[in-house]
């Protein structure tokens, strides 16, 4: 009866619950006129958001802070983080304790955040872990990039200065400095810093063999050949 008297006490306050029977609001948190709130979001302990924010369904919130007119999509987990104005996260993304987008980050789907600052307007919009990382403004984040933060025995910071452009499926050893406005190409391993404005690339040369797959096929049918005939053989 308390847990359905606050949801409507926030409806009153112009907050919209699509589905109240499916939805559970802590008695510490607090809720923005404008925001709609999604069925099957859960919104845990001293969880604040912000005005006209969109939560979507199968949502969990718990200690975190939302500024305004952020949209969190389907199936996200927030936890002791911060989320300023205009952020975008998800679906199916995970923000860690310790974990702050600035205003007008991006964070897509399948990536994961902990203890991480990501600055205005940077993206990560698909397939990222971004731990113990200092991201500056206006950073891309390619698909599969990964800061390898944990040596097995200690966690180690990755820095990653404004306007930098990390390639996709990146792996950057930390501890490490990306330069602003630097470059990471797509499928390094990079061990070393990169300078500002510079290109980082680590990788192996391509090598084309030809009539290799050919080759492999014309062996394999054989193989198979001498296979069947030894069989008939035995038989």
């Amino acid at each position: 009866m308390i847990a359905a008297a606050r949801l409507a006490a926030f409806q009153a306050a112009g907050v919209t619950i699509l589905d109240p029977p499916t939805t559970f609001i802590d008695e510490r948190v607090e809720i923005g006129a404008g925001t709609a709130i999604h069925p099957g979001v859960t919104l845990e302990g001293r969880t604040r958001i912000g005005a006209d924010c969109r939560i979507r369904s199968w949502v969990r919130i718990t200690d975190s802070t939302l500024g305004s007119r952020v949209h969190v999509n389907d199936s996200c987990v927030i936890v002791d983080s911060v989320v300023d104005d205009d952020g975008r996260i998800g679906p199916f993304a995970h923000l860690r304790p310790g974990s702050h987008m600035k205003g007008g980050c991006h964070v897509g789907n399948f990536v994961e955040l902990k203890k991480t600052v990501l600055g205005e307007g940077s993206k990560a919009n698909h397939l990222a872990y971004l731990g113990d990382a200092t991201i500056g403004a206006g950073v891309n984040v390619g698909a599969g990039a990964i800061t390898c933060n944990y040596d097995g025995e200690r966690k180690h910071p990755t820095i990653i200065e404004d306007g930098a452009f990390i390639g996709s499926d990146s792996q950057l050893i930390a501890p490490v400095t990306i330069g602003a406005g630097a470059y990471v190409a797509a499928g390094s391993t990079i061990t070393e810093d990169v300078p500002a404005g510079a290109l980082g690339i680590a990788r192996g040369r391509q090598q084309n063999i030809e009539g290799w797959a050919d080759e492999t096929r014309r062996r394999r049918a054989d193989h198979e050949q001498k296979s069947v005939v030894s069989r008939q053989k035995s038989e």
